[in-house]
């Protein structure tokens, strides 16, 4: 019995990621759903460009990660983000589903889990997102938790965000971080951030103000052979944030909307960014942007200290 030799993974490095992977320099991989489900062409290509030339100006490479047409992208050359950023069919691909894409030739874009396998495929060590996925508020009727828990408790990739996403259940996600092992560090205060707000109300379960800091702790992990990935709160700048007490009112206006129109599933999400989206006038979208190149700043710095820790 003979079998036919399998194809080689679909996989492709972008020429810069490339030259960085074989010069030993710093790395930082980023997501591909804020491009195709975050907001409407142009905004949201000039929103990428801006976000890797951050990641350039601190020293690292942007990596941003996607699957076109079946082939996996570790970083995108500046025309085939062009042609993501114009595409309104991509696939949301997460865990589940992103070998799927994969043999099927599809176009996906990445969520935070789908982001993070690729990245330690790559050899990627810092990852920056705007904010995770988590429990979902009534989960315990819905058992909406998002897969990015999970995937931070296998996969060893530093995940940078504004905080776990102010819509869903902070306090059980918090929870559920901790019951998997995954250590949660908040950047520059004690209070673990809620993406639009500096603050959730809180207490973060670990405090460390410098990327050296944030560095010497992965590495410390890695010499006691600790797995997994670590979640890194980087609070929104100041002047970029909606204070939490005015977000709530939103946010509740969003979730009922959601209820009245029966939204569940991966729509949940987008559905309650966009509803928010109009109900701030917009402001929404501004914060997110800031707070996305402000993780993508810092992420670059600890992808730096964990090259010079190496």
């Amino acid at each position: 019995m003979t079998t036919s030799a399998r194809a080689p993974f679909p996989v492709t490095y972008s020429a810069e990621v490339a030259q960085a992977k074989t010069d030993g320099k710093a790395i930082v991989a980023l997501e591909s759903t804020i491009i195709t489900h975050g907001m409407p062409y142009p905004g949201n290509l000039d929103m990428a460009k801006s976000v890797e030339a951050i990641i350039r100006e601190n020293g690292a490479v942007p990596a941003t990660i996607a699957v076109i047409d079946g082939t996996l992208h570790i970083g995108l050359e500046e025309d085939t983000l062009e042609q993501l950023a114009r595409t309104t069919d991509a696939m949301k691909v997460s865990r589940a589903d992103l070998a799927f894409a994969i043999a099927e030739r599809r176009t996906g874009a990445t969520t935070v889990a789908a982001t993070m396998i690729a990245a330690a495929r790559a050899g990627i060590r810092v990852f920056a997102t705007g904010g995770i996925g988590g429990v979902h508020r009534g989960a315990e009727e819905t058992f909406d938790i998002s897969a990015d828990l999970e995937e931070l408790a296998r996969t060893p990739v530093i995940v940078v965000c504004a905080g776990a996403k102010a819509i869903l259940d902070i306090p059980k996600t918090l929870e559920v971080l901790e019951t998997r092992g995954v250590p949660v560090v908040t950047v520059g205060q004690d209070e673990f951030p809620a993406f639009w707000s500096r603050n959730s109300g809180l207490t973060s379960p670990l405090r460390l103000d410098d990327p050296a800091g944030i560095a010497n702790f992965q590495h410390t992990r890695e010499e006691l052979g600790i797995g997994g990935g670590m979640l890194v709160g980087n609070p929104v700048p100041e002047e970029n944030e909606i204070p939490r007490d005015e977000m709530e009112i939103y946010i509740n206006r969003a979730l009922d909307n959601a209820e009245e129109d029966e939204i569940t599933g991966k729509a949940v999400t987008p559905y309650l960014l966009s509803s928010i989206f109009h109900l701030t006038g917009g402001r929404s979208l501004a914060t997110n942007i800031a707070l996305v190149e402000n993780n993508a700043r810092l992420a670059s710095r600890i992808a730096v200290a964990l090259i010079a820790k190496a």
